[in-house]
């Protein structure tokens, strides 16, 4: 939607030039403005849903497993404070001095459109990051059970080369073994 508002304004200002009838619509520079803010702020907590944010990762071939674990719990928690100041100050601001503004060219709309992108993306990260802490929690107590078990129980064996492994994997599917793994 957004790259059709922009096509129409460029082509507007393009043809007013050569036929003056055609008048360059005042509206569309603040519509997409207003656009350009809700695809940022959204994909930005899209970005995040999908793990896709920025980090830094040149030390994390040389920290232990259970480290990097807590670190991205403390990150995760840290983008978490930001979506919770995100939903609160944005929601007072949308409200308050936010609200009261309005677009030059469209007087009846109120500038809290072109701000409530703000709180809703805090909401959303709250969302995502809430998922993403639950995950990284739940990767510390993952609990493996049937063949995935078995593989995992017989790994040692296999790599010290004892020909009883068959016989183990056999067993332990009968009795679906389960590991925890910490």
């Amino acid at each position: 939607m957004e790259n059709s508002i922009t096509s129409y304004a460029v082509a507007g200002r393009l043809l007013h030039k050569y036929i003056p009838f055609l008048t360059d619509p005042s509206w569309t520079e603040e519509v997409v403005l207003t656009l350009m803010s809700y695809m940022a702020v959204l994909s930005a907590a899209l970005a995040i849903r999908r793990g896709a944010h920025i980090r830094m990762t040149a030390f994390d071939r040389y920290l232990s497993p259970k480290l990097l674990g807590v670190l991205d719990i403390l990150a995760d928690v840290a983008v978490l404070a930001l979506g919770v100041i995100m939903l609160v100050e944005g929601w007072r601001y949308c409200t308050t001095l936010g609200g009261r503004g309005t677009y030059i060219s469209m007087p009846r709309l109120s500038r809290f459109w072109m701000y409530l992108p703000v709180p809703v993306a805090g909401a959303a990260m709250i969302v995502f990051e809430l998922e993403a802490v639950y995950n990284h929690i739940k990767s510390f107590f993952v609990i493996v059970t049937g063949a995935a078990a078995a593989i995992i129980a017989a790994a040692p064996c296999f790599l010290r080369g004892i020909p009883k492994i068959h016989r183990f994997v056999k067993k332990s599917w009968r009795r679906k073994i389960s590991l925890y793994i910490l």
